[in-house]
């Protein structure tokens, strides 16, 4: 590179001089001299440059020759050693992954319409997420009525998404039991309990594909209802705007919409199922990353759609589940509080009562630090 440098600074001041003397070079007539003099200067430069990048070209294939070689020889020993002699850990771990429940069991399946109430039952119910690990839900029970919305909440890590695993068989009980409907769903097939149950995640993922495809995967509806189904979810405009309506709305369309079009995607597709009659609806704080007045506009859409269905709501806003029917308050895998939102504020020492009243004195703290900011700039 210092070569290089050095001989770039004679190319440079060759060609500065030429520029200046173009008159005197053209008088005499030493226009191929000079053009000759640059061309050699110009090859001098370039010599030290093509040396040091076949030079990395040589290092980067010595790296990978060598780099090969170490692979072809470690993968064997991997292979053939005994594991007590050479095992990583990460592949060991690989090697004895438990294998989920089946899909399906044939000697006990769910009825067609089930769950046609959605209560749901936790009885004394035990989570560890591993074998020698420490018990993360410590004996929660309770009862979710049939048709009631149900907010679960409580400070990050207390447990509230572990017990929405539980309900759909992500984690198995280590103790107790999940009672949904009469049936206890760790007798069931995985494919039966979660073909049952809808749930909008926090961070929504679409499918590579179309609108349709998104919302019906299964092609079991028509165009008709799917407009629907757009309509109520307030996308029918979004996608009247493209040319080829939505049947080949192409998922790169959406990659520019705001966060809450693709939650309220998901919200079409869980109402396309047979949740708006029966069963039940989590939400894993499927509003947290919008903002409150698109939040308003979905829960009046799931307060509407979802009027006969059993709704969990794992909530980030606590105004969110000010209108439930019940709110069940979780710390540290306990179940501290289960009753109506309004008991709840008015009990002293509630946990309900002091989120409600952090979460407020740090929205009116934003709020007063948003003005005062915006003044300063005025």
């Amino acid at each position: 590179m210092r070569i290089n440098g050095t001989t770039k600074s004679l190319v440079a001041n060759h060609l500065a001089e030429s520029i200046s003397g173009a008159m005197t070079i053209r008088a005499f007539k030493e226009e191929e001299r000079f053009l000759a003099k640059n061309l050699d200067l110009i090859d001098t430069n370039a010599s030290p440059f093509f040396h040091g990048f076949a030079a990395n070209e040589w290092l980067i294939q010595q790296l990978e020759t060598h780099s090969t070689a170490v692979v072809a020889s470690s993968a064997p020993c991997m292979v053939l050693l005994p594991p007590s002699t050479f095992s990583p850990e990460r592949l060991n771990q690989y090697m004895h992954i438990t294998n989920e429940a089946p899909e399906v069991i044939e000697a006990n399946r769910s009825p067609p319409n089930w769950p046609a109430v959605g209560k749901v039952d936790i009885c004394d119910l035990q989570i560890r997420y591993r074998l020698n690990a420490p018990v993360v839900l410590q004996g929660v029970s309770c009862t979710f009525e049939g048709g009631h919305k149900i907010g679960v909440v409580g400070r990050t890590g207390s447990g509230k998404t572990t017990c929405i695993s539980a309900l759909f068989r992500l984690v198995e009980p280590a103790g107790g039991k999940i009672v949904v409907d009469g049936i206890d769903i760790s007798t069931i097939g995985l494919h039966d309990l979660r073909s049952c149950f809808g749930i909008i995640p926090q961070d929504p993922t679409l499918f590579n594909g179309t609108v349709r495809y998104n919302l019906d995967p299964l092609s079991q509806h028509t165009d008709q209802e799917l407009w629907e189904v757009l309509g109520k979810c307030q996308l029918q405009e979004a996608v009247q705007e493209k040319e080829q309506g939505p049947r080949f709305f192409s998922y790169r369309g959406w990659i520019e919409l705001e966060q809450w079009t693709k939650t309220a995607v998901l919200f079409g597709a869980c109402t396309f199922e047979k949740m708006p009659d029966t069963g039940a609806v989590v939400l894993d704080e499927a509003t947290a990353s919008i903002d409150n007045a698109t939040d308003m506009i979905l829960q009046k859409t799931i307060r509407t759609e979802f009027a006969d269905c059993t709704v969990i709501t794992v909530a980030h806003r606590i105004p969110t589940v000010m209108d439930c029917t019940m709110v069940l308050a979780i710390s540290d895998g306990k179940l501290v509080e289960y009753d109506e939102p309004i008991k709840l504020l008015k009990m002293d020492g509630s946990l309900f009562g002091q989120l409600v009243k952090e979460y407020w004195s740090h929205l009116h703290s934003t709020e007063s630090h948003l003005h005062s900011t915006e003044s300063h700039r005025v």
